[in-house]
């Protein structure tokens, strides 16, 4: 593995938290979206960011990996810049679909703190049992899933912005 990370210390509370740089880098946020869609057997997800422009960073790499997790040819649902509520709104319409926040934290001295918060499709953070723990050992091991043909590889689209926008109004 090119530019391996601690995840026991990253991978944690949910998701993926960490300094950035330092303790993660954006190359993590592939991973995850791959180990997210096959630790769940995916075959579709939603994904927002807070709109920071690491954030989106992280979020382009994230949606990356989720298209090319193994053969699951997963749909990456693009909310781009959207809050937890919008994103639970739709992973809902979208079948009780799981999701993924990317937020970042700025701190007084600069320093940027990112998390990638993994949900299930009934909105609860991804505990140990629920698949973190898959997806740590996934990263920890180099098991990262990849597609081994062009008709394995997913696809984005975007989310319908009406609903989006009519969801940020609330």
């Amino acid at each position: 593995m090119l530019n391996p990370i601690d995840t026991g210390a990253v991978v944690r509370d949910g998701g993926v938290v960490g300094r950035f740089p330092g303790e993660i880098h954006e190359g993590v946020a592939w991973w995850v979206g791959a180990c997210l869609v096959a630790a769940m057997r995916a075959r579709r997800i939603v994904v927002a960011h807070d709109g920071r422009a690491t954030s989106e960073a992280f979020y382009r790499r994230l949606c990356r990996g989720a298209v090319n997790a193994g053969h699951l040819a997963c749909i990456v649902v693009d909310l781009g810049v959207a809050g937890e509520a919008t994103l639970f709104r739709a992973m809902q319409e979208l079948g009780s679909v799981p999701g993924a926040l990317v937020t970042t934290l700025v701190g007084d001295d600069g320093a940027e703190t990112v998390k990638i918060a993994l949900y299930d499709g009934a909105g609860h953070m991804l505990g140990e049992e629920a698949g973190l723990a898959r997806i740590r050992r996934m990263i920890a091991e180099d098991r990262i899933p990849i597609p081994v043909n062009e008709h394995s590889r997913g696809r984005v689209e975007p989310y319908p912005r009406q609903a989006a926008e009519e969801g940020a109004a609330e």
